[in-house]
């Protein structure tokens, strides 16, 4: 069979609530240890019924990523993982991307170069900021975002179905990965256009080029001093295409799968130093020869 009628996930709806509170926890707005919120107001939140979320909570916990029990709440048992290589001994260790960002937004002056394959998780902590701005948490300046995606026209090696007797589920697939980055990516620039128009901040850009190159990892550097490198992890996964049709596909782990944190110090021969210099130098050699 090339599809499934119906699936374990469900139809579309289910599908973006599943992915909406996946990115959430693995960004660190639910982290690993607390408890979701009750399924009356996740409902309220997206949008959707209850028994839509409740068929994405049957999803995450066959992930891994939930568990519930009787009288106690839906629990968060899992996040994406970052190991902090750093002289800042408060976080020394496994920490949460969100707290890199919380930092970050701290500042004065934001300054952000991405390498990734969708916008998704940048949106979801873009967003995140948004609302400590809007509160008066925090105060920057000015945020410059550079974002490397790659060219769309690109044949890339995943999501393909595992199972495509007429060659028709691939393309699909190809088609919904496309429309979540432009889905994401529009978001993102409304809310930093918003930023501006509110007067929020002095100045809120994000600029986009293309590169055909195939994602193998995911990059986040920050302020030229701090960079955040993962890889992807191919994994079996059912993907949603409509109401009633999920297929099996050959994926990738962006959202969960481990990051790596390094900063760079006063000692150019560290390995903080070292290692956020190189990436700094591979993004921006990418950008100017071969981005567009």
């Amino acid at each position: 069979m090339t599809a499934e009628r119906g699936g374990a996930i469900g139809g579309r709806e289910v599908f973006r609530v599943v992915e909406e509170l996946r990115v959430r926890m693995a960004g660190g707005v639910y982290p690993r240890g607390s408890l979701l919120p009750s399924q009356r107001r996740l409902a309220d939140d997206f949008s959707v019924s209850r028994d839509t979320v409740q068929r994405a909570l049957d999803a995450l916990k066959e992930e891994g990523w939930i568990e519930a029990r009787q009288g106690s709440g839906t629990r968060v048992i899992r996040e994406q993982q970052v190991q902090s290589y750093t002289a800042k001994a408060s976080v020394e260790g496994s920490v949460t991307l969100r707290e890199f960002f919380d930092e970050a937004f701290s500042g004065p002056e934001v300054v952000l170069d991405v390498s990734t394959l969708t916008s998704e998780s940048l949106a979801t902590q873009i967003k995140a900021q948004t609302e400590r701005i809007r509160s008066g948490e925090v105060v920057p300046s000015r945020i410059a975002i550079r974002m490397l995606l790659p060219t769309e026209s690109l044949v890339l090696p995943y999501p393909v179905a595992l199972e495509d007797q007429n060659g028709r589920l691939t393309p699909r697939l190809k088609q919904r990965l496309l429309e979540i980055t432009h889905e994401h990516s529009s978001a993102l620039r409304r809310e930093l256009r918003q930023l501006e128009v509110e007067k929020l901040v002095e100045s809120a850009a994000m600029e986009i080029r293309h590169v055909d190159l195939t994602p193998t990892f995911k990059l986040y550097l920050i302020n030229g001093t701090q960079a955040l490198h993962g890889p992807y992890e191919v994994i079996e996964r059912p993907i949603v295409l409509s109401e009633h049709e999920t297929v099996r596909a050959l994926d990738i782990l962006g959202v969960g799968a481990k990051l790596t944190h390094y900063v760079r110090d006063d000692n150019p021969e560290s390995r903080g130093s070292v290692f956020t210099d190189s990436w700094q130098a591979w993004f921006e050699s990418v950008w100017t020869h071969l981005a567009r």
